[in-house]
């Protein structure tokens, strides 16, 4: 099968395309074959040396990506059949092996795709989903009624969370470029903030939760905007590791979170995008010989919504 290996950290010159043998399967798993590839972040860090890069380097082969939506080909798990359509995220923060032709995946990670859905909105919709779902209602517990600033609104991860947590009933306000602002309101965003310029010394406390997408100083201007006994979650690893610590000094909760793969999340999320309740936004959609193309436009860092591969 055709994939694409990491051969040492650095540039895309790095992602070198080859063929190996498909991957046998265990206990548990199914074989996918894959129709499109989720691109995130991540991918970007990992490949460069950051990321999850010490975990897996000593991988051989090194396959980066943990986004797929496909077919299974193959099962040994009772929860999928031959023919089924799944989609998910896998191993993260693990191996997950996703730049192939087929993939070996935990069934018990995955979630059959929608047949309202396309793979490639299928594959735009685990990681970044997963990051949101799981932020704002496993470990923030957000309510209807509650104020919420999103970050970076426009954003993979963030232009789907604003979206949840409108279907949670809390009033959104999402920061952007002035030029995504109409994208942002677009998601149901009740108010938008151009984060060029504002002065968030002079904004009121009034946010109840604080979802930071960027990590770094922007931790510092969140907290300048959260209410007392708020809360704060970061998501940027590497940008994040003092947000309790900083939280705590203005009376704020603050949490770093990683996502992890989660198949009854997928579950939940699967039953939003068939509904049409949340819908991920794909900018980008390259063929999989353009990989190293899809990784200079997610380095641009000005990327709205998802950039996807297709098989």
């Amino acid at each position: 099968m055709k994939a694409i290996t990491l051969k040492s950290p650095g540039g895309v010159e790095n992602l070198e395309y080859t063929e190996i043998g498909k991957p046998d399967l265990r206990e548990g798993e199914v074989l996918i074959r894959v129709k499109a590839i989720g691109i995130n972040p991540i991918d970007v860090k990992t490949r460069s040396g950051k990321g999850a890069y010490e975990k897996l380097k000593d991988q051989s082969p090194l396959i980066l990506g943990w986004d797929v939506a496909g077919i299974v080909e193959e099962s040994q798990s009772p929860l999928f059949n031959t023919g089924d359509e799944v989609f998910g995220m896998i191993n993260f923060p693990g191996h997950g092996k996703a730049y192939a032709e087929y993939v070996a995946a935990p069934a018990d990670q995955l979630a059959l795709k929608p047949s309202n859905l396309s793979f490639e909105t299928a594959a735009a919709s685990a990681l970044v989903t997963l990051t949101a779902w799981q932020a704002l209602v496993d470990h923030a517990n957000v309510q209807k009624g509650q104020n919420i600033l999103i970050h970076a609104a426009a954003g993979g991860v963030g232009h789907i969370a604003v979206q949840i947590a409108k279907y949670l009933g809390a009033t959104v306000t999402g920061t952007s470029s002035l030029k995504n602002r109409e994208f942002v309101l677009s998601l149901g965003a009740d108010q938008h903030i151009n984060y060029h310029g504002f002065d968030w010394d002079a904004a009121p406390r009034n946010f109840d939760f604080v979802l930071d997408t960027i990590g770094g100083d922007n931790i510092d201007k969140s907290l300048k905007v959260t209410k007392e006994n708020g809360t704060i979650i970061s998501i940027p690893s590497g940008m994040n590791e003092k947000v309790t610590e900083k939280a705590a000094a203005e009376g704020v909760k603050g949490y770093p979170t990683k996502v992890h793969s989660d198949g009854e999340d997928m579950k939940q999320i699967a039953s939003l995008l068939e509904k049409g309740i949340i819908k991920p936004y794909i900018s980008h959609v390259f063929p999989f010989d353009k990989m190293k193309e899809a990784h200079l436009e997610q380095e641009t860092g000005r990327t709205v919504g998802k950039i996807i591969i297709n098989l």
